[in-house]
């Protein structure tokens, strides 16, 4: 592969469903990525693998960089978790959230990690007081754009400005291509009906879904009516469930609309739901996506990140992203 296009990697977020029955252990995972041949880029959820996290030991850093090393894999990024509502009577200030951010950075650099995830919890004034944290221990913090949220958001658009304000290169964004979704995912409607989620209530969901989508209504608008609507109807927790992931995890943002924040761009997020029998994700326009990446001249990592889980009866998410890895070079080839 060219030096001038993206690097594969995985998140082991992939792997929960396998993980959570007990099927891996954490080095386990770590092996199977390097043998599977879905790294060299590794990505996980601190709180998800860690059980000591936010902190670790001296030891424990040691052992798992030794670990990475002995299987020829990369950290790539650390998940990192912004949990303003950690205290019962209030939301954490932003001297809190730039505290709480900084001791996984502490943790983030002593893994290895060049850069943690963070996510909206995280105001702008936390931003600003972080800022130079990171770049004092070159530690680069990367706010996830993550579904509902698109580029032209007024949060994002908000975080853009202060981006450009700051100008700094420890600053930036992780685009996950669940925003991009163009069509609920086929296995997630077949889940609906196993459930027993009547066939007008899930047609009555991707109406609503599609009229956001040809924008005749505002997303979250949408989403509240429509939940309104379902719980006035006596409709069922499945239901309720499938209608907010409709119009939440499934987002609408055309692929096209990347290429703006494309510059600022520190990671990447490969989201995808499945694989087709052509070696395809029909949920997610990666063709488009795919030319967005390499016209932009983006180097950095994509981690895969399979959320098919839900509805596979047996899941195998290294099978999975594999399919992934295979389709993205495929489109990386073509452009």
């Amino acid at each position: 592969m060219s030096a001038a296009q993206p690097q594969l990697g995985i998140t082991l977020f992939s792997l929960t469903a396998e993980y959570k029955a007990g099927k891996y252990t954490f080095e386990e995972l770590l092996a199977r990525t390097a043998s599977e041949g879905v790294g060299p880029g590794v990505e996980f959820v601190g709180f998800q693998m860690i059980r000591t996290y936010p902190e670790v030991t001296d030891d424990y850093a040691t052992r798992l960089r030794r670990l990475f090393d002995e299987h020829g894999l990369v950290p790539t990024c650390l998940d990192a978790n912004v949990d303003i509502g950690r205290r019962r009577d209030r939301h954490m200030t932003d001297e809190e959230t730039a505290e709480y951010l900084r001791v996984q950075m502490v943790t983030a650099k002593k893994l290895g990690f060049p850069m943690i995830r963070i996510q909206f919890g995280a105001k702008p004034g936390a931003i600003r007081l972080v800022a130079p944290i990171a770049e004092e221990m070159d530690v680069r913090l990367g706010m996830e754009i993550h579904a509902p949220h698109t580029v032209d958001h007024p949060t994002v658009v908000a975080l853009r400005e202060l981006y450009e304000e700051i100008d700094s290169p420890y600053l930036g964004f992780i685009p996950d291509f669940g925003s991009s979704a163009r069509a609920v995912p086929a296995g997630a409607i077949a889940l609906q009906r196993r459930l027993g989620v009547p066939e007008e209530t899930i047609q009555k969901i991707l109406d609503v879904r599609a009229e956001v989508s040809r924008g005749e209504r505002e997303a979250f608008a949408a989403r509240r009516e429509l939940m309104e609507s379902l719980q006035s109807e006596g409709a069922s927790g499945d239901a309720l469930q499938f209608a907010w992931r409709s119009l939440t995890l499934w987002g609408l943002q055309p692929p096209e609309l990347w290429a703006e924040i494309m510059p600022r761009v520190l990671h990447i997020h490969g989201k995808f739901f499945g694989i087709d029998e052509n070696g395809d994700e029909p949920s997610i326009d990666y063709a488009t996506i795919m030319r967005v990446i390499h016209e932009a001249s983006y180097t950095g990592t994509i981690a895969s990140e399979w959320e098919g889980a839900n509805w596979t009866p047996h899941p195998d998410g290294f099978a999975m992203v594999r399919a992934h890895h295979a389709m993205m070079k495929r489109y990386l080839a073509a452009a």
